[in-house]
Formats: structure tokens, sequence, C-alpha cells
């Protein structure tokens, strides 16, 4: 039994069909530099999960329309990273960490600016703070988001309601800042 496949899906391209024993129904997804993947379990030919993908074209296209937006928002958002005055950056941050952590009464051990890959942010169980330099890259609400983010892990080391709800009095619309924070893609670097 053929274990995968990539066929030509006309106004789609080319979908890696791939057998997975984990599996109970057919599974498509379409990521970024990964293209369409269907997740087809045994017992399912491929020639079926075929045609459930030609009856789900409309759906693949809107995805691929989404996921070119991301890679181009990324290829805009590394061009800019190129360009960053590192000093400069790591000053804008640094003030801006302190003023929050003043204006709401956080304390934590030490604050570093890294140049990271795939993190905004963390905090240690001993209450350091690593901030990403690209954070200055993004809209000053969403640098803000992220740093209040950190200061409310030196009060709550887990991501529980209590954290969402301490996390939401200081940056309103926790969640909202979250999800719209994924849109700029620091974990496709």
């Amino acid at each position: 039994m053929m274990r995968s496949t990539v066929l030509h899906i006309d106004g789609v391209g080319p979908v890696l069909f791939k057998r997975s024993k984990r599996a109970k129904r057919l599974n498509i997804t379409v990521k970024p530099y990964a293209g369409v993947r269907v997740a087809v379990p045994y017992g399912v030919p491929f020639k079926r999960a075929e045609r459930i993908v030609q009856s789900k074209k409309t759906w693949i296209r809107k995805g691929l329309k989404r996921i070119e937006d991301i890679k181009d928002r990324h290829a805009a958002f590394l061009k800019k990273a190129r360009l960053l005055n590192k000093t400069e950056a790591r000053k804008k941050l640094l003030k801006r960490f302190e003023e929050l952590s003043e204006m709401y009464g956080f304390s934590y051990r030490k604050v570093f600016i890294r140049n990271q890959k795939t993190r905004w942010g963390s905090c240690s169980n001993r209450n350091n703070v690593n901030l990403n330099i690209k954070l200055t890259l993004l809209p000053d609400e969403l640098m803000d988001y992220v740093i209040l983010h950190e200061l409310v892990h030196t009060r709550i080391k887990n991501h529980s309601h209590a954290f969402w709800a301490e996390l939401d009095k200081v940056a309103k619309n926790a969640k909202m800042k979250q999800r719209h924070l994924k849109k700029y893609g620091l974990g496709l670097m």
C-alpha cells in the first residue's frame, strides 16, 4: 500500500496525500511553506481522498490566499528586522519595559533583550524576563501586550484562568491581542 503521493489539483496546485495511523478521518491542512497536506486514514483509498479534496477546493483556495498574505507580511517583517538599529531598539524596549512595570507595580530580577527566532518573550521561575528585540517592529499595542504578558508571569507562572484574568486587567482584550500577534508569524523565522 502506498504511504504518500503528491497529486496536482487544478486551481490548487500540488497536494500531498499521506497515510496516517493516527487519523480517524480525512484531515486537510494548509500551512505556510508546507502547502496543502491531506492526512488519509488507512482504509480510505487515495482516489476517494482526492474526490473529497476536489469538493473542498474553494475552502483550500481561501486557505492558500490567507497563507500568501501571512508569507507577504512575514517577508516585510524580515526586511524590517534586517534594517533594525539594535542599539535604538534595545533602548526603546528597556524604556517601555520600565514604564509598564512601574505603572502596574510589577517587580522582576533582570531583563534581557535578545534576538530570538521563535519567542517574543519569556519569564523564568526566578523572575528574569527575556524580550525579543524584534518586538520594536510590532505596533506599540502589541509590543506592550508582550511586555505585560511576561510581567504578569512574574506573579503567575502558568496560563491559567487567573493568569488571563490578571493580564486582561492590564492589557485590555488580551486574547484578541494574542491572536493578532500570531499574524506576525515569528515562529516562521
